[in-house]
């Protein structure tokens, strides 16, 4: 059975989503919450359904593209449950995963070629959570 992964993207990102998505398609159940051209949208409308669809374990994982990476990093991050790193360098994408059990991603369309979005995907995705002494971080992170 094939990982769910969730994918979201507002209009600056559309392109690589669907380059990354096209990437993934093979090897995981891609589901796409948008958006579905580039035509100018607002992010959050595309970013809580794909954060909720992680949330509640409908999805494995997320990705996330926008211009900055910022407005969709800091919208999924609204969730309770979420933990969504901003990754511009396959270090950081696997230093996410390792450490803070990073759920989702964000990256910056804008600032990285789409060689290197591929690689920090999936750097991500390959990646799994060390736990030890990181998860006691971790279970802090969620502020009620």
């Amino acid at each position: 059975m094939k990982r769910k992964i969730a994918i979201a993207a507002d209009h600056a990102g559309f392109e690589y989503k669907e380059i990354i998505k096209k990437h993934l398609e093979e090897q995981f159940d891609v589901q796409d919450f948008g958006t579905y051209s580039a035509d100018s949208v607002d992010y959050p409308d595309f970013v809580h359904p794909a954060a909720t669809s992680v949330e509640n374990g409908d999805n494995e994982l997320g990705i996330l593209i926008c211009g900055s990476g910022n407005g969709v990093q800091i919208t999924a991050n609204k969730h309770q449950k979420i933990r969504c790193a901003l990754c511009w360098m396959p270090e950081i994408a696997s230093l996410a995963r390792q450490h803070n059990d990073a759920n989702m991603i964000s990256i910056p369309a804008r600032f990285i070629a789409k060689e290197l979005a591929i690689e920090i995907v999936d750097k991500f995705l390959s990646t799994g959570f060390e736990g030890g002494r990181h998860q006691n971080r971790v279970d802090k992170i969620a502020y009620c």
